[in-house]
């Protein structure tokens, strides 16, 4: 079943057997310093017609996150654009993703990912959630199957602006009830860092 069929989160309850429920995530984050070249490659956004898929990845998502592996002494890869395919107990799960993070300082492959980033579809933040739950769900059972840490996933959707995270805890799935916006992305690096560093701290199971 392809990722993008998932089209609620009641699908993704019945087909997957993941409950969701929304509630705040994480606790209140002090904003972390933004580098020279993010806040440029952001200004410089603002003042394009940053309206499609393609223009929203390339000028907002890819210098967010390229921010975030340097600044983690590159300790996750990062994969777009990337088929990823998971065959399950019960169903066979594929599609490509937009954004992969990979736990690996650098491969050619998927081995070991931990937060998977889905562009809200026309804008729309409710049309990317069931479809991010989805490869959440694909990419816990894919470390499940390689001997990686598989209980924690984290997800995001985002429009570009704005972002809503994601956790997959075995079967529940936690929607966050906060949005964070490009407006303060010292305070969406934050978030950011914040799952990074729970990675960091659990290496042993990665």
């Amino acid at each position: 079943m392809k990722y993008t069929e998932f089209k609620t989160l009641t699908q993704v309850e019945e087909i997957l057997g993941v409950n969701h429920q929304k509630k705040d995530l994480f606790p209140v984050f002090s904003n972390l310093e933004v580098s020279d070249y993010l806040e440029k490659s952001l200004n410089v956004a603002r003042r394009l017609p940053v309206q499609t898929e393609k223009s929203r990845c390339e000028w907002i998502v890819a210098p967010i996150l390229r921010e975030l592996r340097e600044r983690n002494d590159e300790f996750f890869t990062i994969f777009s654009g990337e088929r990823f395919e998971v065959q399950t107990a019960n169903i066979k799960l594929t599609g490509e993703c937009d954004f992969i993070l990979s736990k690996e300082y650098f491969s050619l492959e998927i081995k070991a990912p931990i937060i998977e980033i889905v562009e809200a579809k026309r804008n729309d933040m409710e049309i990317g959630l069931p479809q991010c739950a989805a490869q959440m769900f694909a990419a816990q059972k894919f470390n499940e199957k390689n001997g990686s840490y598989s209980e924690i996933i984290y997800g995001c959707v985002t429009t570009g602006t704005e972002w809503k995270f994601l956790k997959l805890t075995g079967k529940e799935l936690i929607i966050d009830s906060q949005l964070y916006h490009t407006k303060n992305i010292g305070e969406l690096l934050a978030v950011f860092q914040f799952i990074i560093d729970f990675y960091k701290a659990n290496t042993q199971f990665l």
